[in-house]
């Protein structure tokens, strides 16, 4: 089945890629999601609960508890919009735009001088006040996370916490509400380090298992290309060189009147006509099918794309019972069949059944998770409809289509005592789609 193998990895692009990389679209989107709405969570939490105080300790706490949260909610868009430039960022797609971290560093600023005022003047309690310290950096470290080094945030987030922690003293919050407020910014600064950066970590080697894996597709299709390149030097090269100096030995054979420069024209015929044969065999990838040998390619290739395979009979009379006549041309069936499999539909499952009945063999090839049923009445030669003239040459018949149940099924029949006088299928030429 070596044809069969060399195409299961762009097979299973077909198939299963676009599955694979819809569910890590999916897995990509809802990361991104979960660390847009963190912000929005924090403020509506602990950044909108100890605002209630300031209802009740006058205009001034009033307005300050305002404009921090009108600010806050500027700070969280900033940031929803900063998370795709930060996660492209990190993965190192995309480089970010330092600038667009200044208005968000500025909002932060001003972030932090209301809080102090608020603490200045009374305007929140003193629970309060390690929840609205919870809430202040997140939304602007978030996107910032992803684009320092651990070592440069953690640094910088311990000179923010000093900094912030001195303000507070500054304007007289007591030791025990500082305490607390150096708490809450480690809690914070930690929490947004240990589920921001692992959620990109992990995205991150996702979408390089799926850029290596569309990476291995497209070398599989270069060295297919390669390995068919090869093959036409090896069949063309020599018999080109063959047929170029005997046409050169008949053309000075017949300058000088020699009747033998008619044979060797005859031997040039004989060896362009062996070359098309040759051609055509490149092309099509024939080689003689060995019914064992194609059954267990096809479970090998089969269960490596991931569908469930089942071979009954293999061993009994219709399997290695039958003639080697009927055994390549059933091995042809086996391999056209479980191609078809991978390349239509969605099968989860397939069944290859061998089974004597009425003095003939019956290979049956059932799948589930039929899409559309190919094409068989069409491009004569092509696909199960050229498996149709070899069953023909002994006398069987090949049926396809649909079974019910989101099933499709290929049955070939063969006679186990060929018609006599059928002749073989005669040579044809090799189409314009084959090529």
């Amino acid at each position: 089945m070596k044809e069969l193998t060399e195409v299961i990895g762009h097979v299973r692009g077909w198939r299963r890629g676009w599955t694979e990389r819809t569910k890590l679209q999916r897995i990509d989107l809802y990361t991104r999601v979960t660390l847009c709405a963190l912000p929005w969570i924090f403020l509506v939490s602990w950044g909108l609960l100890p605002l209630g105080a300031t209802l009740d300790r006058g205009p001034a706490a009033m307005a300050l508890g305002g404009a921090f949260f009108a600010v806050n909610a500027v700070q969280c868009l900033l940031s929803n919009r900063n998370v795709s430039l930060s996660f492209a960022h990190y993965r190192g797609s995309e480089p970010f735009p330092m600038r667009r971290l200044r208005l968000p560093a500025a909002l932060l600023a001003v972030l932090t001088g209301l809080l102090v005022a608020l603490a200045a003047v009374g305007g929140i309690k003193d629970e309060g006040l390690a929840l609205l310290v919870l809430d202040l950096p997140v939304a602007f470290t978030i996107p910032y996370v992803l684009l320092v080094p651990v070592r440069t945030y953690l640094l910088h987030c311990t000179a923010f916490a000093v900094a912030l922690v001195a303000l507070l003293a500054a304007v007289g919050v007591p030791g025990g509400l500082l305490f607390g407020a150096a708490l809450s910014l480690f809690v914070v600064f930690l929490l947004v380090l240990t589920s921001t950066r692992p959620s990109a970590w992990s995205m991150s080697v996702m979408w390089q298992a799926e850029d290596a894996r569309d990476m291995q597709a497209r070398l599989a299709v270069a060295e297919e290309r390669l390995r068919f390149g090869r093959d036409m030097h090896d069949v063309l090269g020599r018999n080109l060189a063959v047929i170029a100096l005997k046409s050169e030995l008949a053309v000075e054979l017949a300058q000088r009147g020699n009747a033998a420069a008619v044979d060797q024209m005859v031997e040039v015929q004989r060896i362009a006509r062996a070359s098309q044969q040759e051609v055509r065999d490149v092309v099509r990838g024939y080689r003689e099918a060995d019914l064992p040998t194609e059954l267990l390619g096809a479970k090998g290739v089969l269960e490596a794309a991931g569908i469930s395979c089942t071979v009954e009979g293999a061993d009994g009379p219709a399997g290695i019972g039958a003639p080697p006549a009927i055994q390549a041309a059933l091995g042809w069936v086996v391999r056209e069949a479980a191609t078809n499999v991978l390349r239509h539909g969605d099968p989860r499952h397939c069944v290859i059944r061998l089974t004597t009945a009425a003095g003939a063999v019956v290979l049956e090839v059932e799948n589930d998770g039929a899409g559309a049923a190919p094409e068989v009445g069409g491009g004569v030669g092509s696909g199960l409809a050229g498996l149709r003239e070899r069953l023909a040459a002994l006398g069987g018949s090949l049926e396809a289509g649909a079974a019910g149940d989101g099933l499709f099924r290929v049955t070939a029949t063969v006679p186990l005592t060929a018609p006599r006088g059928l002749p073989p299928p005669a040579p044809r030429s090799v189409s314009p789609e084959e090529r």
